[in-house]
């Protein structure tokens, strides 16, 4: 039995309730889309229409690359952002997916903006321009400061929080996103994450330096935060009509439109607690989980937080199959 802003509603009753999980950055590949919209007219047209919002032939890039761009935050976050709701008006064309029985929505960073837009909060188009605004002021903050960050497998969080404080030194150095157990990320200026990496050698953790624009989900965002609450002002937002997730508490949003603006912006400055929604949703919501193109980084992520939990991936379709699951 669900409580909180949708009251005591039970979102546990039967097995066609459906929850979607919208991928994130780095999910992003050259390609992305391209057999969805080839296959099916309502993909084709939410690329068509993206493409005509944006003034930018986004599905060109999707297609065809260059991957150098496509790997860009300014671009990947909108191109990832079409090709999921592609991937779900596919769905719906197809009968595979009643948007009609969502139960709840989740999206990794830029995926809750996908989240919100399908759970009634947002149109497709203001969704686009967030999205499309957002990666570029967060590739403009990243390019402004000497920064990256750091995947630290096998820390608790307890164990990232006095990482962080012990490398940190005259930096910045923070937890960005707690994504399964025994992975999280962290964030700050490239001469803290130096550190981060003896210190984690020493506390007998493993630590990679990501391939990234900058420290995402960290204070030097703030620039990009800024601007944000800016462009979230202009749009008009609606209460969600099913249980979507914040990035940032871990739990639902409200119906309070004003709050879920303010949580927008703080999520671009502070930690992603990915595990914390999921577990939410398993808690709270039985049904079918669905993960949309591109890519399959949640289904994995999800057999890191309860392998029980089985994902339905689209990250490309099934041509052999129209109508059915």
């Amino acid at each position: 039995m669900a409580s909180g802003p949708f009251g005591t509603k039970d979102m546990s009753i039967g097995n066609e309730n459906t929850v979607i999980l919208c991928p994130g950055q780095g999910a992003q590949h050259v390609g992305m889309g391209k057999v969805w919209a080839e296959s099916e007219p309502a993909a084709a047209q939410t690329f068509d229409r993206a493409d005509d919002v944006l003034g930018l032939r986004l599905s060109d890039l999707c297609f065809r690359g260059p991957e150098g761009r496509v790997h860009r935050t300014d671009i990947a976050q909108a191109a990832i952002y079409v090709t999921s709701v592609a991937c779900v008006r596919a769905l719906e064309a197809r009968g595979v997916l009643d948007l009609a029985k969502l139960s709840a929505a989740a999206g990794l960073s830029l995926g809750e903006y996908t989240a919100l837009h399908l759970a009634g909060v947002l149109s497709f188009e203001d969704g686009l321009r967030l999205v499309a605004q957002r990666g570029r002021f967060m590739q403009e903050a990243a390019e402004a400061s000497d920064s990256g960050m750091v995947a630290l497998i096998g820390a608790s969080e307890e164990q990232a929080n006095a990482l962080c404080e012990t490398a940190r030194g005259d930096g910045v150095l923070v937890p960005a996103n707690f994504n399964c157990p025994g992975q999280i990320v962290i964030s700050g200026s490239s001469d803290a994450c130096g550190r981060a990496l003896t210190q984690a050698e020493k506390m007998g953790l493993r630590a990679t330096s990501l391939t990234v624009a900058g420290a995402f989900h960290s204070p030097l965002m703030q620039p990009a935060a800024d601007r944000m609450r800016e462009a979230l002002e202009k749009i008009a937002f609606k209460p969600p009509a099913v249980a979507v997730l914040s990035n940032v508490t871990g739990g639902p949003h409200g119906s309070d439109v004003a709050e879920i603006k303010r949580l927008l912006v703080r999520q671009i400055t502070e930690p992603v607690r990915w595990e914390q929604n999921v577990r939410w949703l398993i808690a709270n919501v039985k049904g079918r989980y669905i993960e949309p193109a591109p890519g399959k980084v949640l289904s994995g992520l999800m057999r890191r937080i309860d392998r029980a939990v089985k994902i339905e991936n689209f990250a490309e379709p099934d041509l052999t199959v129209k109508g059915e699951r």
